[in-house]
């Protein structure tokens, strides 16, 4: 049973330092967004106005922790709550034109930086990997 406490914690330790060096390279490229932002904004782009708990899901996100990126990405200009029409107390998470311009001006750099982490990988390395994370996700679900 060691050997998962040590899987676990070398898990954790992968992401934290993946995104560690992803937040500080968007300092340094002067992004004015965290990583969560990004994650946020490269959903949206993808499946645009979702509502909150559709973008909590596919984020990985809680809903308050999802709030407060939402409340800094609405001041920022890049998305904007729009009243659901079926339930005055949810609301669709729409991304704005401003949001849709600074995601494509984005992506190039995002791209680069990801893929420093996988630089010393081979394709062969990169599918197990793929597949092991996947096959431990789907075990928890």
């Amino acid at each position: 049973m060691e050997k998962f406490g040590t899987y676990s914690f070398l898990l954790d330790r992968t992401s934290k330092r993946v995104k560690q060096y992803a937040q500080q390279r968007f300092k340094e490229e002067d992004f004015d967004i965290t990583v969560d932002q990004w994650l946020v904004l490269k959903n949206l782009n993808e499946h645009n106005d979702q509502n909150q708990s559709q973008l909590a899901e596919v984020t990985g996100k809680d809903h308050p922790t999802l709030t407060r990126i939402l409340d800094l990405m609405c001041k920022k200009g890049l998305v904007e709550r729009k009243a659901c029409a079926g339930d005055r107390r949810s609301f669709i998470i729409h991304l704005t034109d401003f949001g849709k311009s600074k995601q494509k001006e984005w992506v190039p750099k995002v791209d680069k930086i990801r893929a420093k982490a996988w630089e010393n990988l081979t394709e062969q390395d990169y599918q197990d990997l793929k597949r092991i994370l996947n096959t431990i996700y789907e075990s928890l679900s």
